[in-house]
């Protein structure tokens, strides 16, 4: 073998590595690539200079709260422009469309000061995407170029979903060759739909629904779909619907909407405002799953916000206004380990075992969380807009949005 065709074979063997971990990069759903807001990513800079993040474009975008998906050097979200919902295509590297799907809603009968943008987030899920806008309205759509594959209304007069005066805000997940999303009211707590067609796989329970989006979890040793609806915690068959377990978390409001966190095989750990936090343990007894709650705490509140897990520690922004606490919870015994002062109430996203902090005033931390200590070691002011909308991270690149602009930052 020539010197050249070793150094060639050489090259190739090189790239094949890069390509694959390129390939694998994503952030396809609600909360990352396992629904847990961890981003699988290293060398985050932890000394900002007065250049840094260093921002690497911006664009114009619309109103709403969707978060940001990242698949194959593409980016995906939703926004309201005028009368129209818009869920669109963008190039990663550039903040250009690539491809716009655009449709009238039904009117937003909601609360307008919140504006009537869409709440939930897409999902990323084969050649597709499903996207819901803020009145219920769903679309699949090809990932390719956008063309329409099929359409339903949650809240149309088939499933009848019930209407919630902040408008549709739950984030579809996938299972199998079906996606499934908390719909409410008469048999339609939980609808699974046919990827491909829309039909309706399954329809099962009869729960309000809330501001919450579902996960699928193997817990107690069986798969199963575990939501906040209204008034409950629920697990369910995910090939069925089939109620498996339930448990009450009411509040005042029927507001629950931060996700149930697992904590090993058979423990949950959720939070909302006024009913405050607990951690549930299920025991499985042959085909049935009975649950206990191991402890409960009104002080910890977690409301429209995404925290992490590292460890038996849950980190978090506790309290339903700002100023709010950042809070370490041990989400095994109740123990609050340590609440800081001094920030906005804020989303939460864990990467190279740091906390990627942005709070709703738009200031950007990067800090070190530990069971003694929460270490700041850089904040900036990065947006000067409300910034509700969970922030993004793929390979050290940040990606974030208010209710007007969509950003790219460089983190590393």
């Amino acid at each position: 073998m020539t010197r050249v065709a070793r150094v060639f074979l050489a090259a190739i063997a090189a790239a094949v590595p890069v390509a694959l971990a390129a390939e694998t990069s994503s952030w396809p759903q609600w909360g990352g690539p396992d629904r847990d807001f961890r981003a699988p990513t290293t060398g985050l800079a932890t000394d900002w200079a007065d250049d840094q993040p260093r921002r690497l474009w911006r664009r114009e975008l619309g109103d709403g709260y969707s978060a940001v998906l990242f698949d194959r050097d593409r980016l995906y979200t939703m926004y309201r422009k005028g009368d129209h919902e818009v869920i669109v295509c963008l190039q990663a590297a550039s903040g250009e469309t690539i491809w716009e799907y655009r449709y009238v809603p039904p009117p937003y009968e909601g609360l307008p000061h919140y504006g009537e943008g869409p709440r939930s987030t897409p999902l990323v899920a084969g050649e597709l995407i499903f996207a819901v806008g803020v009145t219920g309205r769903v679309h699949a759509l090809r990932l390719a170029d956008g063309v329409l594959q099929w359409r339903r209304d949650l809240w149309g007069t088939e499933l009848s979903g019930n209407r919630l005066d902040h408008g549709y805000a739950s984030s579809p997940v996938a299972y199998r060759d079906m996606v499934i999303m908390p719909v409410g009211g008469n048999n339609a707590a939980l609808v699974a739909f046919d990827q491909q067609t829309g039909a309706v796989r399954w329809r099962s329970q009869s729960f309000r629904n809330s501001y919450s989006s579902p996960r699928i979890l193997e817990i107690a040793g069986k798969p199963q779909i575990v939501i906040f609806m209204a008034e409950e915690l629920i697990g369910a068959d995910p090939d069925s619907g089939a109620l498996r377990w339930r448990y009450p978390h009411r509040n005042q409001w029927g507001h629950n909407i931060s996700m149930p966190i697992e904590v090993g095989r058979d423990r949950l750990f959720l939070s909302s405002p006024q009913a405050g936090a607990r951690t549930l343990r299920l025991v499985r007894d042959g085909e049935k799953i009975g649950v206990e709650e191991i402890w409960s705490k009104r002080a910890i509140q977690l409301y429209h916000v995404a925290s992490v897990r590292n460890g038996d520690w849950i980190y978090g922004s506790t309290g339903v206004t700002s100023p709010a606490f950042m809070i370490a919870v041990n989400a095994r015994t109740g123990e609050i380990a340590w609440r800081e002062r001094g920030f906005a109430k804020a989303n939460c996203i864990i990467a190279d075992g740091k906390l990627v902090i942005l709070d709703e005033n738009g200031v950007l931390y990067l800090a070190t969380p530990t069971p003694d200590e929460l270490v700041v070691h850089a904040e900036t002011q990065l947006l000067d807009g409300v910034a509700w909308t969970v922030p993004t991270i793929v390979d050290r690149t940040l990606y974030v949005r208010d209710r007007q602009y969509i950003t790219a930052f460089d983190l590393g």
